[in-house]
């Protein structure tokens, strides 16, 4: 299978709910929420690609680097990469319909692991489709990492418990979803949480927390006094406010409060291995992909997922020869144009 048919399947399969664009910056899909856009002007979405776009890279090619390893660890699992696939549900609410939950998160879970990286899946309005990702992870020996909303304390716990069942080797709440227009639509109460109740569910389990939804310097300090293991800078692609800087944007600030006491994972507008290292110059020590494995999912199932991940490693691989780093742990803040 090629790319470009990859993309031409997928553009069918997500039954109008996707345009599949050539670059996925959520130009044509501003206010298409729910579906795949960004909320209201959509410029949260597009925010999060115009800050990546004006992240310059420099270039080095007088060194030792020929064959870089992009290895990493993390929450106690090796990957071949710096990369996750991001939590997103609800293929009969967003993605068209026309793709069962199964049949999308099936592929995403299996070709990451065959990849050598890991998938995380999700909640949503609709109970049953967390089960059924849980089912899939199951299956999958619990290669994965398991997401959920910020509903109240003790149905949120209930899950937690759920994904341990399931064999999950971290959790997490992406707690931005509770400005979430397809739960408000469900009738499904979401919330914010203080620093109290963060702690009250980083202590009901002995699995790594992560908190996703991150956007300021100061939500990233209350996250570590809540002890959290791990957040995530992202803005929920767009889709729960509108008019928010992009993740390239705040993250610098963010990793300057709270790198080294938290590990810093990102999500937003990240498409390509050269946006990976990108962010990993900006303080990230991991990145999570959202729309594209949907695209790569819709369009070629587990195939189509390993042919994504190929593709996303192979430009990884020529940018850090192109910048010089042998390591993962090599990218940091040299490899950026100032």
């Amino acid at each position: 299978m090629e790319y470009k048919d990859l993309l031409k399947n997928a553009r069918e399969n997500l039954n109008g709910s996707c345009k599949v664009c050539k670059t996925c910056n959520g130009v044509v899909c501003a206010g298409e929420v729910p579906g795949m856009g960004g909320k209201g002007s959509g410029s949260a979405f597009t925010e999060n690609s115009n800050s990546l776009e004006k992240v310059k890279i420099n270039m080095r090619v007088i060194h030792n680097v020929s064959n870089p390893d992009m290895s990493i660890e993390l929450f106690g699992k090796k990957m071949s990469a710096p990369i996750f696939a991001a939590p997103i549900t609800g293929t009969t609410l967003n993605m068209g319909g026309k793709i069962s939950e199964r049949d999308y998160i099936s592929p995403v879970v299996e070709g990451c692991v065959n990849s050598g990286i890991y998938a995380m899946v999700g909640d949503t309005a609709v109970d049953e489709f967390l089960i059924e990702n849980l089912k899939v992870l199951k299956e999958n020996d619990g290669n994965g990492i398991v997401f959920i909303k910020p509903w109240e304390n003790e149905n949120i716990i209930k899950k937690i418990k759920l994904a341990e069942e399931a064999g999950a080797f971290a959790v997490g709440v992406d707690i931005d979803a509770c400005g979430l227009v397809t739960l408000s639509l469900h009738g499904k109460n979401v919330q914010p949480k203080n620093i109290d109740a963060i702690r009250e569910l980083t202590e009901s389990t002995k699995l790594p927390f992560i908190l996703k939804g991150i956007m300021t310097p100061e939500d990233a300090l209350m996250a570590v006094e809540a002890g959290v293991d791990a957040i995530v800078v992202s803005n929920h692609g767009g889709r729960v406010l509108d008019c928010t800087p992009g993740a390239a944007d705040v993250l610098p600030k963010i990793a300057e409060a709270v790198k080294g006491r938290v590990t810093i994972l990102v999500d937003g507008g990240i498409r390509t291995g050269v946006d990976v290292l990108k962010i990993i110059g900006l303080g990230a020590e991991a990145v999570l992909v959202g729309r594209p494995f949907v695209s790569a999912s819709f369009g070629g199932q587990t195939e189509g997922v390993e042919l994504y991940v190929n593709k996303l490693k192979n430009e990884l691989s020529s940018t850090m020869i192109l910048t010089g780093c042998q390591t993962v742990k090599d990218i940091d803040s040299k490899v950026i144009y100032k």
